[in-house]
């Protein structure tokens, strides 16, 4: 019994640290990267449709990023969608291909991109321990319903705990390892 609470919170802590990197990945360290672009939705007849499916994305060198729409008649749509992601890209358009150069980051830019990053880093801290109170919560309850012992419940939590703590150190340790990427010249 007291497994089964211990896997169930491994695996959403688990999915919790990967959706933490996911975050981190999208923040941008004046390297070119396709993951830069994810999240953003391109009005596509009608329907917001992942730029990544109504283009080819490609970094040719580590400044720039191109998008070639398999569709040319809506590269404006992907241009338009780009300028308003608000990611302090210039995408140029020429028809075909949309050349989105990334320029180099400013000292304040990189305080405030390290910033978020940091505060991504305490929500994904926040979750984790949110899903260690829970956890604890089944294991008490299995106690209270006579369906543990009370060792048995001690040990469960100290497993979670255990848990706990490893997640937020890799968590931690992400963060550290971004913000040096971040904060580099």
């Amino acid at each position: 019994m007291i497994k089964d609470v211990q896997a169930n919170c491994e695996k959403k802590m688990k999915g919790t640290l990967d959706a933490f990197r996911h975050d981190l990945g999208t923040i941008r360290t004046g390297r070119a990267t396709v993951s830069l672009l994810d999240g953003i939705s391109v009005d596509y007849y009608g329907s917001a449709t992942p730029l990544n499916q109504v283009a080819k994305l490609a970094v040719p060198d580590p400044t720039l990023i191109t998008v070639q729409p398999f569709d040319p008649s809506i590269s404006e749509a992907i241009e338009k969608a780009i300028r308003k992601a608000d990611l302090g890209l210039n995408p140029a358009n020429d028809g075909k291909t949309i050349r989105v150069p990334i320029p180099p980051l400013t000292e304040e830019r990189r305080k405030q991109l390290a910033k978020k990053a940091a505060q991504n880093a305490e929500t994904a801290r926040t979750a984790l321990r949110q899903l260690r109170r829970d956890a604890n919560e089944e294991i008490k309850k299995l106690e209270k319903d006579h369906v543990v012992s009370q060792d048995d419940e001690k040990r469960g939590l100290e497993e979670i705990q255990k848990l706990t703590d490893r997640y937020v150190s890799l968590v931690d340790d992400q963060l550290k390892v971004k913000e040096k990427e971040i904060l580099e010249i």
